[in-house]
């Protein structure tokens, strides 16, 4: 990782998740996955993270064989824009050892900085099981961790798991879902505790309280020594969209911090509108079921994709959440960037659906 990148991430910045642009006929739309990776970067974000939950698990299906082609197209786009500025290639990487070791491989053949690890369907293992997993990983490429809480469909994992995690020399990120502040201290606590807190840096996955989250310090005593550790970014699937606000919020945040939480209570208002926007893209109201589904219909009426067609029939839009999306656009058009995107298409010659 060269340094360019290292200061990127710990500087803190906006990884979107990437989206998967398909046809009608659920075959990938490589113009309109190229645009949205052209997208990302000219909004201002500091990366992007291609074969995680928002690209779709079933790209790594053999009936769709997938994962190739979008880190290929994502990697292609990032590399032609030049070395004008760092940009973070993050490549998602899942399932068991022999799986997620041939992910690894694939990330780096196109240059991907980090592998973001997933836990994800791994039960059965331990975690003693689990830390041997990422260390094999780690062997073929940096590690951002992921931990995925329980309360939206993850695994407990211990302190003790964490400790040992950021204990492994090849991990330089971790991605928390935070939605349970518990098991959030425990990550912070962990990284702190392992000394190699100025090495790891922390972005929130965590869509319901995303500027919270990036506002505060957590600050725990170790070895005599009070040792202050934040989120500095975020690598989310809700900066999939609108991200070129995304950009904005995530430097009048550092703005508060630096001035000492000057005009604090505007940020605090900020993250309740965030958070509504989340519920009705994420489907917060029927357990995230249409989540992607819903990043896609934002994208839909922006221009960006053609339409909100997956690969399981049974990602989709949930009973009423059409009408939610509705209602959020309507409240809070000054939070959207819809301007940007219409030139952004007209730049591109890219014509509307």
């Amino acid at each position: 990782m060269n340094q360019g990148i290292y200061s990127l991430l710990h500087e803190g910045t906006v990884i979107p998740a990437h989206p998967l642009a398909l046809d009608r006929d659920l075959m990938l739309n490589e113009e309109r996955q190229r645009a949205l990776t052209r997208y990302y970067m000219a909004s201002g974000a500091g990366g992007v993270a291609v074969g995680v939950h928002t690209t779709q698990f079933e790209i790594r299906d053999p009936a769709f064989n997938l994962l190739e082609p979008v880190l290929r197209l994502a990697a292609e786009e990032i590399d032609k824009a030049g070395p004008e500025r760092p940009f973070i290639k993050v490549a998602g990487i899942s399932g068991p050892v022999d799986a997620a070791l041939k992910d690894a491989e694939l990330a780096r053949k196109y240059g991907y900085h980090l592998g973001l690890l997933s836990t994800g369907g791994l039960a059965e293992l331990s975690e003693k099981a689990l830390i041997e997993r990422a260390k094999a990983v780690a062997d073929i490429i940096p590690l951002f961790g992921f931990y995925l809480q329980p309360a939206v469909g993850g695994r407990r994992l211990s302190y003790d798991f964490w400790r040992e995690f950021a204990s492994i020399p090849n991990v330089h990120a971790i991605k928390v879902a935070a939605f349970n502040r518990y098991q959030t201290i425990d990550v912070v606590r962990a990284v702190c505790d392992s000394g190699r807190s100025g090495e790891i840096a922390l972005y929130t996955g965590n869509d319901d309280n995303i500027i919270i989250d990036l506002l505060t310090p957590y600050r725990f005593v170790v070895n005599g020594k009070v040792t202050e550790k934040r989120f500095t970014g975020g690598l989310l699937g809700h900066w999939a969209v609108w991200t070129g606000k995304a950009v904005q919020y995530l430097a009048e945040v550092k703005q508060c911090i630096g001035n000492a939480y000057a005009d604090v209570d505007r940020l605090l208002t900020l993250n309740t509108i965030v958070t509504d926007m989340n519920a009705a893209i994420f489907d917060a109201a029927n357990a995230y079921k249409g989540s992607i589904a819903g990043v896609h219909e934002v994208l839909r009426r922006q221009g960006l994709m053609e339409g909100i067609w997956c690969l399981s029939p049974q990602e989709k839009l949930s009973p009423g959440q059409l009408e939610e999306i509705d209602r959020i656009c309507r409240a809070y058009p000054e939070h959207m960037d819809d301007a940007f995107v219409r030139a952004f298409l007209q730049r591109n010659n890219l014509t509307r659906p």
